[in-house]
């Protein structure tokens, strides 16, 4: 199995980069391959713009998505966005390496995501979901927050369910793209924990980790259960219908 890891912490003696080191210490001991970002250290370019594109389509105004798909097509995507490219479409399964910064992912990360997600690579048209440009491939998330388990338990606990807040991610750019998303594995609380709580969390990860091949993705929608313009099937329509398949 190919693992591409996507590692995003600004600290290189973090807790969060030790679950990276973790990762790829005990996929590589089961004779996995591994290729890591560490985009602080890469000094990696977050932000999305024209530089991106070494031929665009339309030079006067700027789509992003249609000039990823023009510059890919013309092999004249940056450089940076091609190595990624590259890494990305090799990996059997991807992993989401970062801590959670107000309820999200760090921009630098949220560049990537911006600029590595090619549209009409990785999406596009009715390419998406199960039908999406990297369907085949699983994608997991793995994070630290400093909250405590109870405070995302459900819809009533103080922040709500932790599925909810991930759902962004997890649905909108991960599934969306035709991943299929494992659960996610959050370390809690970690800046207020002593050595011997972060120990065990570790041991947790990675048995998470060496399971990982059996892991159950989570359910998101498939692309046969809507009709054309994407209602449900079997849904009335908004004349009050049903909607015929």
């Amino acid at each position: 199995m190919n693992v591409f890891i996507i590692h995003a912490h600004p600290e290189p003696h973090s807790f969060c980069t030790a679950m990276k080191d973790l990762a790829v210490t005990t996929f590589e001991a089961a004779g996995h391959t591994v290729q890591v970002s560490d985009l602080y250290a890469m000094n990696w370019n977050p932000v999305a713009s024209a530089a991106d594109f070494g031929a665009r389509s339309n030079p006067d105004y700027l789509v992003y998505a249609l000039e990823q798909r023009h510059a890919h097509g013309q092999g004249a995507l940056a450089a940076d966005i091609s190595a990624e490219l590259e890494k990305l479409l090799a990996a059997d399964l991807v992993i989401f390496n970062f801590p959670i910064f107000w309820c999200s992912v760090p921009a630098i990360l949220k560049g990537w995501i911006d600029r590595v997600l090619v549209s009409g690579v990785c999406y596009g048209g009715l390419r998406f979901y199960d039908k999406g440009g990297l369907a085949g491939k699983k994608a997991m998330l793995s994070f630290t927050l400093g909250a405590q388990p109870h405070m995302f338990a459900d819809e009533a606990a103080i922040h709500g369910e932790l599925n909810l807040m991930l759902r962004h991610l997890q649905r909108g750019t991960l599934a969306y793209a035709g991943l299929r998303v494992l659960p996610p594995f959050a370390a809690y609380h970690v800046p207020y924990i002593d050595h011997d709580a972060r120990t065990a969390m570790l041991a947790d990860y990675r048995e998470h980790l060496v399971n990982i091949e059996n892991v159950q993705p989570l359910r998101f929608p498939k692309m046969a259960e809507f009709d054309r313009q994407l209602n449900p099937l079997g849904q009335p329509d908004k004349a009050g219908g049903q909607i015929s398949v």
